[in-house]
Formats: structure tokens, sequence, C-alpha cells
């Protein structure tokens, strides 16, 4: 799989960009500030429905605009597919796949595949659960699309049950039975959904671990310490051992029941898999709070790695991007995830400094400069 050209349209710094790329390695140098990432995260976008740098879309509508879109041409086995998705800040985004609008926006996911490292992947290690659960979301939508569906009527379910929270933990003090009933209700859509999710990631997590662990030795160069992928989740000791979901469902049924009070008292739900979190360990050690910088690094790149041969092994390809990553390693880091990524079939890379980037991933470049995109050549 890869991506044959890219045009934007009122997106970012962009009033209108057009880029027509090729398999193999390009990479995109300019200063920072001059537009780089914005091209990369475009791509990116399409993959994921979502940004690796802010959490809401309206960021990403050039300041003036009220719509931001986002076009690309894919190939995957010979087949040219064309993605078109309109950014709507306040409203509903739509998209269109070879002309052609789709019903819904996650209609296109699965149609383009990217593995995304970035600076902010150091927070998959030293940020909040959040950081975690996004990461993990991401890679099992890509894998499994339809789960881009199990999620949305989560949060929706989710959004609901703790407005009726709310509303009966006033009610409560006078009548609130019915509610109290309503309530039920709520609890097993959202056991049902939730135990889908839960159970998905941690198959996920499974998946992962022993390349994970294999990526980390080779990027650290250390074949001791091993790697370690835990699932947290809010129900703790209660928690099945497995990735089957009706013993999750269960599970989540009965917390709810235990939690009931006290979720009444704060109006939040506190069950769930809004409230769950992935633990990396370096040998015995929990990676937050004990791994150095370098370190830390390994891990991020070790799980990006793992995720791109995870998709690889699939049967697709996917579109592997180092947003200004080699800038933040040292020189045996920028030499083993070279060796790592030499073999993907198109490679995206920015850097301020050309000079950053290794020799073995030379190929097609482009100078970014105040929201112009010149082809150099090659590098």
């Amino acid at each position: 799989m890869w991506v044959r050209s890219l045009s934007l349209t009122d997106l970012r710094s962009y009033e209108q960009v057009e880029c027509t790329l090729q398999r193999g390695v390009t990479t995109f140098v300019g200063r920072n500030g001059q537009g780089k990432t914005n091209l990369v995260e475009a791509i990116g976008y399409l993959a994921t429905l979502g940004s690796h740098r802010v959490a809401t879309d309206g960021p990403l509508v050039r300041t003036g605009a009220t719509q931001g879109v986002i076009r690309c041409e894919v190939v995957n086995d010979d087949r040219v597919i064309t993605i078109e998705l309109a950014i709507n800040p306040g409203s509903a985004n739509k998209a269109r796949v070879n002309r052609t609008p789709v019903p819904k926006v996650r209609d296109v996911l699965g149609l383009l595949r990217t593995v995304l490292f970035a600076p902010e992947d150091l927070a998959l290690v030293k940020g909040d659960p959040s950081d975690r659960r996004k990461f993990i979301d991401d890679l099992l939508i890509q894998r499994t699309p339809r789960l881009a569906g199990t999620r949305s009527d989560y949060e929706r379910t989710l959004k609901q049950r703790n407005a009726l929270l709310k509303s009966a933990s006033i009610a409560r003090r006078s009548a609130g039975t019915e509610m109290l009933r309503t309530l039920q209700v709520w609890d097993e859509q959202l056991a049902a959904f939730g135990s889908e999710l839960i159970s998905a990631r941690v198959a996920l997590l499974a998946d992962l671990l022993d390349l994970g662990r294999d990526k980390y030795a080779f990027i650290s160069g250390d074949d001791k310490t091993l790697l370690g992928l835990t699932y947290v989740s809010a129900l703790g000791a209660n928690a099945p051992v497995t990735a089957d979901r009706e013993g999750w469902r269960l599970a989540m049924l009965e917390a709810i029941k235990d939690k009931r009070g006290d979720e009444l008292d704060r109006g939040l739900t506190l069950i769930g898999p809004h409230r769950d979190d992935i633990m990396f360990m370096l040998g015995p050690m929990p990676a937050k709070g004990y791994a150095s910088h370098g370190e830390a690094w390994s891990i991020a790149l070790a799980l990006r790695l793992a995720a791109f041969e995870l998709l690889r092994a699939d049967g697709v390809d996917p579109v592997l991007i180092l947003d200004d990553v080699f800038a933040e390693l040292d020189v045996s880091r920028r030499q083993r995830l070279a060796e790592q990524v030499g073999t993907a079939t198109q490679v995206l890379i920015t850097a301020a400094v050309d000079m950053d980037v290794p020799d073995s991933l030379r190929g097609i470049r482009f100078v970014v400069s105040a929201g112009t995109v010149t082809l150099q050549g090659t590098s």
C-alpha cells in the first residue's frame, strides 16, 4: 500500500497544496514551522480519523476557513482508491470514496493504513492513560475497522449514562426509582459495548507482546531486559485474566452493581474501558517513572515497529511515517530504526535538517517552506 497523491485545501497552514508521491522513501525537509508535519498529519488522519497532535478537529482547519479538505489517492494491489474527507468543525465531517459519498465517515477506515512515529510518542510511556488508550484503539481499528462503530456506540452510551447518573444523583434524594430502572438499561449497553472493546484490546496486546519485546531488544541494544505489556482494568483484582468477551461483560455488570452508590455520589461512570490503562514494564519495574529518556524512546519505537509488523502480517504493508523522529534519537538508535523500516513499501519522513536522516533512507526529497512544497529530486 502506498499514497500516490495528496491534496490539501484549507488545512492547517495550507490554502492549497498538491504533492505527487512515489513508492520507497520520500523526505520532506524544512525549518520548523514551515508545514512539514501538516502533510503527514493529513495522511495519518485519513487512516485513523484522528490527529497525532491535537484531540479535536478545530485546529486542523486553516484560520479564516470554515472547512478543510484532504484528498488522497491510495494504491493497493494495483487498485487506486481516491479518498476525500471534508473536516467541518462544529458539524459532521463528510467523506467520499472514488467520488461517491459514503454514509458514515468511518466507512473510510481500512482503505489506508499507516504507522506514524512522532516526538509525541514519548507520551505512550510518560503521558496519561488516555495516550495509551488512543494508541491501542487506533491500531485496533486499523486492523478491525468495524470496532470504530463499537467505540462510537460505547462513547455515546457513556455520555448518556453519565447524564442520567447526574440526574439520578439529585432525584434519588426524593423519588429516583424510575431513573434507577432506566439506569439499569444503560448498564447493560455499557457492559455490552465495553466488554467487546476491552476483550479486543486484551487480545491485541497479546499479539503485540512478542513483537514488542523483539523490537525493544533490537532498538535499545539490550537483549536482557524484557519489555512487558499489561492491561490495567478499572475492575482491579476482579478483572478476567483472558480476552473472553462474555467474562468481561459479566465482570463489568457485577462491578457496576458494586459501584452504584459511588457512581451516584459522583454522577460519573467509574467502570469501563474509558478508565483503563496499559502498563509498560522493563524487567520488574514499571517504565513510567523509572525508564530513562533513551529507554522511553526505545519502548515507543518498539511499539510502533510492532504495530507495523502486525499490520503487515494482516496482508497489507502500511505506509510508514517518521515525523521529526531522527532529531530526537542518538546515532545508534537512528541506524537501528533505519534498518527496521527500510523494507516498507512507502516511507514518509519529515526532518528539519537533512543530515539527521541516515544515508540508507535517502530517496525523493521535497523542500517545504512558507506553505510551498517543492520537489528537489533525489537526496
